[in-house]
């Protein structure tokens, strides 16, 4: 039985979190401290929020704020798989909890937002208990990134925690030249695991 335990802890620290602070470097930073320590084990995610699909990534809402201040969603990668390049338009926190991912950011390569987008820097490889921030505000972040499983022959799972429902969120993804495409993700699920029922769980003394 899946500990549910961990991802309750997780989800009112922060929600405390963002009852006490404001600045979004100040989130990020304590955000990603909590969240470190959710994919630090990995004996709470319900099965059913890790199926994988064999033609594309899944996204399963795991936690939406009843304020939208953030969700908590878990993605998970069949062997190969990878987003196209793509924004978020909030801050996000991408913590790796199963398998390996990498990360590629993008920017405009004219210096007055227009223009083709390029890969800038390396690829970010995430393991087990890694945590990666992204920020469209914040200096040194990028919001602009293509995800893809680390591994041909085997799935990841990795945790994104995002500052607003991001199911619902209007974002784009990018064709090479820099064209915008607009969607909106919506998620795999259609209802969210019951994290708050304690009357199954074993009680010890």
């Amino acid at each position: 039985m899946p500990n549910h335990q961990r991802l309750r802890h997780f989800i009112t620290s922060f929600s405390a979190l963002l009852a006490r602070e404001r600045a979004e470097e100040a989130i990020l930073r304590e955000g990603a401290v909590l969240l470190g320590d959710l994919v630090a084990v990995d004996d709470w995610l319900p099965e059913a929020y890790a199926e994988p699909d064999p033609e594309r990534y899944r996204q399963y809402l795991l936690h939406v704020d009843s304020a939208q201040r953030f969700s908590v969603v878990s993605f998970v990668w069949g062997p190969g798989q990878q987003t196209p390049v793509h924004d978020h338009t909030v801050w996000g926190l991408i913590g790796m909890l199963r398998g390996s991912e990498y990360s590629q950011s993008y920017r405009r390569e004219g210096g007055d937002g227009k223009g083709a987008l390029a890969p800038h820097g390396e690829p970010i490889q995430l393991t087990p208990g890694m945590v990666e921030p992204i920020s469209p505000n914040l200096e040194g972040l990028d919001d602009i990134h293509r995800v893809r499983n680390a591994y041909a022959d085997q799935v990841s799972i990795s945790v994104h925690v995002y500052g607003a429902n991001i199911g619902a969120v209007h974002r784009s993804v990018y064709q090479p030249d820099g064209t915008r495409k607009a969607f909106i993700s919506g998620y795999s699920n259609t209802t969210l695991p019951n994290i708050w029922d304690l009357s199954k769980e074993t009680k010890t003394t």
